[in-house]
């Protein structure tokens, strides 16, 4: 019997039906990390994945929403003690993002602080064209928990940092179907790579990747791993595990 498939990073609350996605993880026994973007968003969320237990719902503020959203820290705050994940946080330093960086790192500072006092957490990480900024933030925020770099597209001296720094990474099909996020992969150690579909964002050819659908994202890291997709379907699910245990 096939390992389950790990889907570390998805906007489950963002498909158009998203209780029949529910559904579909429930039969197909797939683990799905629901990731939210606002703490608003967190409790309507988590009801969907009532009596669901291999869906978790991470306590998010996404970096793109900081400017309009950061009123909902203090919500953040009230919420995080039932939410053992976090995300999707993190910064963003595209072009459309530069303009409000400012209120970006307050909120991620701010959850980076909440996550120490409460203990720690794990965390999936937004990192876009800021990988630097986002490192350097986790570093100066020890007991944070461990972080989940998500979709990462830094340098590979960035991504030499954050192994060194012991980050974990989630990989997608739309991700590995690049020169740049396979090359990126091949260097990230194997016990630390989960796989995800950052659905219904991201698509490939034109289609909106669906929850758990990561048998693509499996293939290429057979691949590069030189295996087969069973043995890397089984390698992820066992680091999924071992992360889970943190």
């Amino acid at each position: 019997m096939s390992s389950p498939l790990v889907d570390m990073h998805c906007h489950l609350d963002l498909y158009p039906s998203p209780r029949e996605q529910v559904q579909r993880i429930a039969q197909r026994k797939s683990y799905v990390l629901s990731v939210t973007t606002t703490p608003k968003a967190w409790r309507g969320t988590s009801d969907l994945a009532k009596g669901v237990p291999r869906i978790k719902t991470a306590l998010g503020l996404h970096p793109q929403l900081a400017k309009e959203r950061k009123s909902e820290l203090t919500l953040f705050d009230q919420l995080l003690p039932e939410a053992r994940y976090v995300g999707e946080v993190g910064l963003d330093g595209g072009p459309d993002c530069r303009a409000f960086w400012k209120d970006q790192v307050k909120v991620f500072e701010h959850v980076l602080s909440a996550c120490v006092a409460a203990g720690g957490r794990i965390l999936t990480l937004h990192s876009r064209a800021a990988a630097s900024n986002v490192l350097d933030a986790l570093e100066h925020h020890p007991g944070y928990g461990v972080a989940v770099l998500h979709w990462f597209s830094g340098t590979q001296r960035e991504l030499a940092r954050a192994i060194e720094m012991g980050c974990w990474f989630s990989v997608g099909n739309a991700m590995l179907r690049g020169k740049k996020g396979a090359d990126l992969a091949a260097k990230m150690p194997h016990n630390r790579i989960l796989t995800e579909t950052d659905g219904p964002f991201a698509a490939v050819d034109g289609n909106p990747l669906q929850p758990a659908e990561c048998e693509g994202a499996l293939r290429v890291l057979a691949r590069l791993w030189n295996t087969d997709e069973p043995a890397a379907r089984d390698q992820v699910v066992s680091s999924f595990r071992e992360l889970v245990s943190f």
